[in-house]
């Protein structure tokens, strides 16, 4: 039977998925969206009205910048960059993610959560 798609469970989560996304390359929104489906196996999905308030909220906290510029397909598209802010913001967020997951999987029993 095939996975249902699940929006993350916790919203702060939100923040560090889309900071992660980030990390490798410069993307648009819905480049964003598909990035999280295809590394999350279909499991995570984040619908748009989600997305951009994230994106516009790390950018006016300077975690991520915006311009805009042509995709391959030939659409100007406006792309999210990482900021020396925002790398910060991820390795925090990676640690705070790690405590979260230990005090979890104490309650739970086992490792709940891998950070690769």
């Amino acid at each position: 039977m095939p996975r249902k798609k699940h929006e993350t469970a916790f919203p702060a989560s939100n923040t560090l998925l889309v900071l992660a996304l980030l990390e490798d390359e410069d993307k648009y929104g819905y480049q964003i969206i598909r990035e999280l489906e295809c590394r999350s196996d279909q499991t995570f999905s984040m619908k748009e009205g989600t997305l951009y308030p994230i994106l516009h909220g790390l950018e006016e906290r300077g975690e991520v910048r915006s311009y805009e510029r042509e995709s391959d397909a030939g659409r100007r598209r406006r792309y999210y960059k990482l900021t020396r802010q925002g790398v910060k913001t991820l390795a925090r967020c990676r640690q705070e993610w790690a405590v979260f997951c230990k005090q979890f999987g104490k309650v739970v029993g086992g490792e709940a959560c891998v950070l690769g």
